[in-house]
């Protein structure tokens, strides 16, 4: 079901579009065209005095700021180059922008993003980013939890594998608000004119 309605005071979430995750081929879209839906995204949001809020996973170098915890997967504190952390250049650059910094999963766990929004009079987030299952899943189920009305981009994220980016589009987001593509989200922005 495509995107009913935006709230006077939206804003656009980006989840982890940072130099670090441009090597990640994604599924089912391409990392690079993550981006530039998101870019265009982020035009027309700031474009209506919208906020854009590049959100952004950085750890100290000796992985103290981790989070703890027994895992499967293996978890470090690898080394990362310069920059990983960085927003990519398609969306850095805009002083209007809040920059938030995670070190979890969730963008609002541990950041002032919850308090930011309501600063702004923020009622809606529109989100996009990487990893679908992951980041964008966690700072969605957290707008949820915080009572924003959440919107979901879903060709503006991708995932690691199409499988990850799937369930979380057909069984998870449906449940924590509406889902829509890039055009549903610049129709009704258009339509604000």
């Amino acid at each position: 079901m495509p995107v009913t309605t935006l709230d006077p005071r939206s804003a656009l979430v980006v989840v982890d579009l940072q130099n670090g995750i441009m090597g990640i081929p994604g599924a089912p879209y391409r990392t690079a065209d993550v981006v530039e839906r998101t870019a265009r995204l982020a035009t027309a949001f700031r474009a209506h005095g919208l906020p854009v809020v590049p959100v952004r996973v950085s750890h100290h170098a000796d992985g103290s700021d981790t989070v703890p915890g027994r895992t499967e997967t293996p978890r470090g504190a690898a080394a990362r180059p310069a920059g990983w952390d960085e927003i990519v250049d398609a969306l850095a650059g805009h002083p209007e922008d809040i920059v938030v910094t995670k070190r979890n999963w969730s963008a609002f766990y541990g950041t002032d993003l919850d308090l930011q929004l309501r600063r702004r009079g923020v009622t809606q987030t529109v989100l996009t980013g990487v990893a679908t299952s992951i980041g964008v899943e966690s700072t969605a189920r957290a707008a949820h939890e915080h009572g924003y009305h959440v919107t979901l981009a879903t060709d503006a994220m991708t995932d690691l594998d199409a499988e990850g980016h799937r369930g979380s589009v057909e069984r998870i987001f449906p449940r924590l608000g509406e889902t829509g593509t890039t055009e549903d989200v610049l129709a009704l922005l258009a339509g604000r004119d």
